[in-house]
């Protein structure tokens, strides 16, 4: 048999969304485009499409952790991604989770909301969020309506002045996605200061999945050994691509972003 060099494994800690827009779907897929391999660990099931989420069930606690600990004990895990967390005892048990995998860089998009505006994340679950969950991470991405959220800072609020707010809360670095700003730019803040990610603007396209699919990306160029910023770069491009060549006529609502540009293939026999 040939020699094949490992190929690094990403977990992602999140929710399923049934209508393959965003979630661990979305996580896998941005897992498959960036050549690593991808695990999940489902914290809650979703039945949702591009209209709207019609019901949230968890996943008990002692099966997330089981997740968790059944890829970790095996395959081994480089990299992290955590995203919907719902209610507090699954914030609790991602956190015993997180033990499991020391040392692994953990990738946190603080899901709060859908793109449809449904409530992911349980009022009173913020607060063990902030307060349990960002310490434990190396990057948070929130978006800018996330950060302001996470912050309790005002619309007037740069993006600097959001990811310095962030920061003190504990993690490691943050990076503000600025998809929905004027000027499209990302921005990485961390002990040595704030750096303004260009790059390319999110196109216009399909939006559904695109904050999974930035920080999913990010923890898999990250598990495949980059820097943070370079990380973030690339991230940034794989997600304003997905964004460029999202589906929009999936559904009758917010279309599903699209990381392998499936809509532009030609299928021969």
């Amino acid at each position: 048999m040939p020699n094949q060099t490992r190929v690094p494994s990403c977990l992602a800690i999140a929710g399923s969304d049934s209508g393959g827009g965003a979630g661990i779907q979305a996580d896998l897929k941005a897992f498959a485009r960036c050549r690593v391999h991808g695990m999940t660990a489902i914290t809650a099931l979703t039945a949702q499409n591009t209209v709207g989420v019609e019901m949230v069930a968890p996943v008990s606690p002692k099966m997330i952790i089981a997740q968790v600990a059944a890829v970790a004990s095996d395959i081994g895990v480089d990299a992290v991604k955590v995203g919907m967390l719902a209610d507090e005892p699954t914030i609790e048990a991602v956190v015993e989770a997180l033990e499991l995998v020391a040392g692994a860089p953990v990738v946190v998009d603080p899901v709060m909301v859908s793109e449809s505006g449904a409530t992911l994340l349980d009022p009173g679950a913020k607060a063990a969020l902030i307060e349990r969950v960002l310490p434990r991470a190396s990057v948070v991405t929130p978006n800018l309506a996330e950060s302001r959220a996470l912050s309790g800072l005002g619309e007037s609020t740069t993006p600097e002045q959001l990811g310095s707010a962030i920061l003190a809360l504990g993690p490691d670095a943050v990076v503000v996605t600025g998809g929905h700003s004027d000027d499209g730019a990302d921005v990485l803040t961390d002990a040595g200061g704030s750096l303004r990610i260009d790059g390319p603007r999110y196109a216009a396209g399909a939006s559904h999945g695109s904050g999974c699919t930035h920080s999913s990306a990010l923890a898999a160029f990250l598990a495949r050994g980059e820097e943070l910023a370079e990380a973030a770069r690339r991230a940034k491009e794989v997600a304003a691509e997905a964004v460029g060549n999202g589906l929009r006529g999936i559904g009758r609502g917010a279309g599903p972003v699209d990381v392998f540009g499936i809509a532009r293939d030609t299928w021969s026999r």
